[in-house]
């Protein structure tokens, strides 16, 4: 084969197969070119995903998603300038699907290839809808897998604040959700039921909840430069609706408490998570806050975290196809790195837990 180009800018094609959506894009200096996501749905049959039905499905739905990608973006192969694919953290059988086809296809057209962390490619993925959306913020990444809060210095230059020590917020409302017999994924789920409370006079909205939840990690008195103050934890809320839950039903009456208790415990989430941010804004004095993950596709998140920010913080969220796991923002973070000079090696693997880049 020839010799690998030098990347001069240009459409990158991305690639996102890191859990249960089949993603690919064109995204260049401009914004996205085209962008297609197959979300699989085989797996609400058994209230999570499946791997091996992940990367099956994967296989079976990429090149279809390329095609669709290239054709609305109106480019031919010829016009790609580099390949960038979500090479870790996700579902290990899942990544290779991905990072095997991005590694075959830019091997074969003599492309340069860039490994792209998930989260990191969330941040880029707020970044293409909101030009103030730059650095420096205060990232908040909350998904079924993660829950980082960060300092962004620059592109490629971050200071891990906090992280949550157990269950992420998103692995948290789905097991909640399954405990409350709501469907997968749970996360949806657990709003509908909250606005099902606050419709029929439910404290969905911030007021006093019906159930007394509990806040962890916000009681304690810590002070900046504790790792607590940042630090968040989901998995004794989880078990505090879990017991709950449990009493109400031996009292036959959770049926008709489920929607006050989803409510109560996404107030909780949204409490920490909103509270925890603020104080980053307020020890750093940055201002601006950009939102990513999958969980910030949940409208009272976005309503909790601007009602504490106030106006001492400018919130920047995704819209939900883009909070959704999704190739644009793998090819925006590409191109980022690809333009600076990075590339992979054709050595490049999945990892299952890959390492943030750029912690200071």
């Amino acid at each position: 084969m020839a010799p690998v180009a030098a990347f001069r800018g240009g459409p990158v094609l991305g690639i996102e197969t890191s859990c249960d959506e089949t993603s690919a894009a064109v995204v260049d200096e401009s914004g996205i070119r085209g962008l297609a996501i197959a979300s699989q749905d085989a797996h609400a049959a058994f209230g999570g995903v499946v791997p091996e039905i992940a990367a099956r499905e994967h296989i079976r739905s990429l090149d279809a998603m390329v095609r669709h990608a290239m054709r609305e973006a109106e480019v031919d192969h010829a016009d790609i300038a580099g390949v960038g694919v979500t090479a870790g953290p996700g579902l290990v059988g899942a990544l290779l699907a991905g990072v095997n086809w991005a590694k075959a296809y830019a091997f074969a057209r003599g492309l340069p290839l860039l490994g792209v962390h998930h989260m990191e490619g969330h941040l880029f993925g707020t970044a293409l809808e909101h030009e103030g959306a730059q650095p420096p913020f205060i990232g908040l990444l909350v998904s079924g897998g993660h829950t980082l809060l960060l300092e962004a210095r620059a592109w490629g230059r971050y200071r891990l604040l906090g992280q949550t020590r157990d269950d992420a917020a998103g692995e948290a409302f789905d097991k909640v959700a399954r405990r409350l017999g709501l469907p997968y994924p749970g996360g949806p789920q657990i709003q509908r039921a909250a606005e099902r409370s606050a419709a029929t006079g439910g404290a969905a909205d911030g007021g006093a909840g019906r159930f007394r939840l509990p806040r962890p990690m916000l009681s304690r008195r810590d002070l900046p430069g504790d790792p607590a103050y940042y630090d968040m934890s989901f998995s004794g809320l989880k078990t505090a609706v879990a017991r709950i839950a449990e009493q109400l039903e031996e009292e036959g009456v959770l049926a008709d408490a489920v929607d006050d208790l989803a409510a109560d415990f996404q107030e909780a989430v949204v409490d920490v998570l909103a509270e925890k941010t603020r104080r980053a804004v307020e020890q750093t004095g940055c201002r601006r806050v950009v939102l990513g993950g999958g969980v910030a596709r949940n409208s009272r998140l976005r309503e909790g975290l601007a009602e504490r920010l106030g106006s001492s913080g400018e919130l920047y969220a995704p819209s939900p196809r883009l909070a959704t796991d999704n190739a644009a923002m793998i090819a925006a973070a590409a191109l980022f790195r690809l333009a600076r000079g990075e590339r992979s090696p054709w050595s490049l693997n999945a990892e299952a837990a890959l390492a943030f880049p750029g912690l200071a």
